[in-house]
Parts: structure tokens; sequence; C-alpha cells
């Protein structure tokens, strides 16, 4: 595709389990969740990541729709409509273009128990509890190397850095495989290709470096991810 044509986008859960955390023992740490009494995982997170993209582009138009409480009211609104009455989890795509108009795909998704989606703590590597357990993937690391840059800082449709790197293992979906990308600048692992990584160093969790605001060369060139935020600031 063509890098001017591009769109900014973010991808969440929508779950009607969601809308009970509320009422939950133990969860009040769950923010917006917390707050709220809706389906959709974290809107106010996926709401900042698009309005900080917008924003660098200075795409005025998508500020205004995204931008404060109208702003955030109007994309749980567009949500809710496009939903129907789904009483699975899926996962909603919800992509944005240059004159703030919004765009949906849906695909069904797995069952996770509430307190895996806002979990105090991460346990350390085999101490994970049965019912919290997901599925598991096969990890590749990439034999290219990948450019840093806004396209990986922010979520765009101008994903053709990750598409070579899962083609490159033949990693289709719905495969339980993942590539995890390397900077071609300082070879460290930026991001995975539609994950967020993880690793277990010196007794704790760590993930690569991603800076709030977008500077070329100042971070590891990974995505500014919602789970990633919401996990640096327990």
């Amino acid at each position: 595709m063509n890098p001017a044509d591009f769109r900014i986008f973010t991808t969440f859960r929508y779950d009607p389990e969601l809308s009970q955390v509320h009422n939950k023992d133990g969860l009040g740490h769950a923010g917006w969740n917390y707050d709220n009494s809706s389906p959709i995982y974290m809107l106010d997170y996926h709401r900042d990541r698009l309005l900080r993209a917008a924003t660098y582009w200075k795409w005025e138009a998508a500020i205004t729709a995204l931008a404060g409480d109208a702003g955030l009211d109007g994309l749980q609104n567009y949500i809710l409509q496009h939903a129907g009455d789904a009483e699975k989890p899926m996962r909603m795509r919800l992509v944005v273009d240059e004159q703030g108009s919004f765009e949906h795909v849906t695909a069904p998704t797995y069952n996770v128990a509430l307190s895996n989606l806002f979990p105090v703590d991460l346990p350390p590597p085999g101490q994970s509890n049965e019912a919290s357990k997901r599925p598991e993937f096969v990890v590749y690391v990439d034999r290219g190397k990948t450019l840093s840059s806004e396209f990986t800082h922010f979520k765009t449709t101008n994903r053709s850095m990750y598409e070579a790197a899962r083609e490159r293992f033949n990693i289709q979906l719905p495969d339980s495989k993942e590539v995890l990308t390397i900077n071609e600048a300082n070879n460290t692992i930026m991001e995975g290709s539609t994950t967020t990584p993880y690793f277990w160093r010196n007794g704790r969790w760590v993930t690569p470096p991603v800076a709030p605001r977008y500077s070329a060369g100042s971070d590891s060139g990974g995505n500014d991810g919602t789970t990633r935020r919401w996990a640096l600031e327990q």
C-alpha cells in the first residue's frame, strides 16, 4: 500500500462479562472498567492511543471526533451500536481515517477470566493458576530487521513490516505462532507482530521500552500499546 493512504486503528476486546467488573470483589484496580459498566475492554486507553496518533499527524477532524468526554462517549456509542447483541466475547478492530470516520471488523475470540484481564501482578514463569492460562504460542525471533518509525510506534494500516516478518515464518491467522521484530539500529527486540512481549529478567517482568510521545530513536521502536501502558501503571 502507499504509506500516504494509511489509517490509524486499535483492536480491543468486547466481552459482556466486562460489564460485571464493578460488581466483583478484588477488581477495584480495573480502572475505567470498574468505574463504568461496559463490555468494552480499556476503552479509555484505546481512545487515548487513537487520539495520540491523530494528534501526531495533525488530523484535525479525527482529533475533534476523539477528544474529551464527548469523543469517548461517541466512540463507545459507535461500538455498542455495531456490536449488536453479542453474547460471547469478540475482537473488534476499529479504524479511524483523517476525516474522523470510523469503520470496524469483528472476529470471535476465546474466553478469559476477569482476573486474568486485570491481574494484580504477573506471576513468575511456571506459577500461573490453571484457570488463568491462555493458549500457548510458538515464538520466533525474526531473521530480518525492522526500521523503527512512527509506523511502528503508532498502530496504522501500514503494516508491511509486520506482514514481511510473518511471511518469513509462514505465519497465518489464526496460527498460534508469533514473531518478534528486531530493531535494525541496535538489534534489540521491538515488538511482536500482533502482541506485546514480556520477558522475565532478574526476578521481574520487563517489556521493551516505548516513550509516551513518539521521537525517532528514543526507545525500542515498538508499539504504543494499551495493555503495556496498563501493566506499567500498576
